[in-house]
């Protein structure tokens, strides 16, 4: 018995050693150290504990709740993949895109043109608000955690808002960050907190909600290669309704959210 239980141990320390190891450098299942600091940033930037003030905000998603345009998380899920595709969420990407690219060339006239052209084009007053507010946090926060060479410089050459996909774009370039993985960081980012506006107000509960995202995850993919292939004269928005409930949430008597 006792060479028996030797036997075990000495085994189960070769167990050890073996699954201890770190993987050889040329692992294709490793990462790179870049490609681990770009994932870490783009997890922390684009969380929901990142304190750009996004849950305040519903896009309009109030007011279609209340008028009886969403119900359900049937009715949720057709609304957001109508924005996701044809709305803010494909021009937000495009904007990121080019403000991305802009940085990333060092192009500080291109890119003030594009944050500039960001700015004026959100269709109502709560929506500017909103897409403000939550790039100018996203600017200060990185600026003062994240800082670092040239992010200054591109700040600056930007006169005026800078709203939330240009400053994504902006300071994920300053960092260095690939173009596609930002991309789909945000747009899941955004769809995100659409579906926790629409959860908190409908109300639906949290496994509802996951099947919403899980539903909206060939929208988000196909938006974002959309966006990433698409140039500043292909923006353009056709959700008529939810530009509108942008507009009426302005006026609505009873509300929770600022947009």
């Amino acid at each position: 018995m006792t060479g028996i239980a030797t036997m075990i141990i000495i085994t189960a320390i070769r167990m050890l050693m073996t699954t201890s190891k770190a993987p050889p450098i040329g692992d294709p299942g490793g990462m790179a150290e870049g490609e681990a600091a770009a994932l870490y940033r783009l997890m922390t930037w684009l969380s929901p504990s990142f304190p750009v003030g996004a849950f305040s905000y519903s896009s309009g998603i109030e007011w279609a709740v209340e008028a009886g345009d969403i119900g359900a998380a049937a009715s949720l899920r057709d609304w957001l993949a109508s924005m996701l595709a044809d709305g803010a969420g494909f021009c937000d990407g495009v904007f990121l895109a080019h403000a991305h690219r802009a940085a990333t060339s060092c192009d500080d006239a291109a890119l003030a043109g594009i944050a500039e052209l960001a700015a004026a084009f959100v269709p109502s007053r709560e929506r500017q608000l909103e897409t403000s507010a939550q790039g100018r946090a996203f600017i200060e926060i990185a600026r003062a955690a994240w800082n670092c060479d040239r992010l200054d410089q591109m700040i600056s050459g930007c006169d005026g808002a800078i709203v939330y996909p240009v400053a994504v774009g902006l300071v994920s370039a300053a960092h260095a960050i690939p173009l596609a993985p930002t991309m789909h960081a945000f747009l899941h980012a955004l769809t995100s907190n659409w579906i926790s506006a629409g959860a908190r107000l409908i109300p639906l509960g949290q496994t509802d909600s996951q099947r919403v995202l899980a539903l909206l995850e060939p929208f988000v993919v196909s938006t974002a290669k959309r966006a990433l292939d698409a140039s500043l004269d292909d923006l353009g928005s056709a959700t008529f309704r939810a530009d509108l409930a942008g507009m009426r949430h302005e006026t609505q008597y009873t509300r929770l959210f600022r947009s």
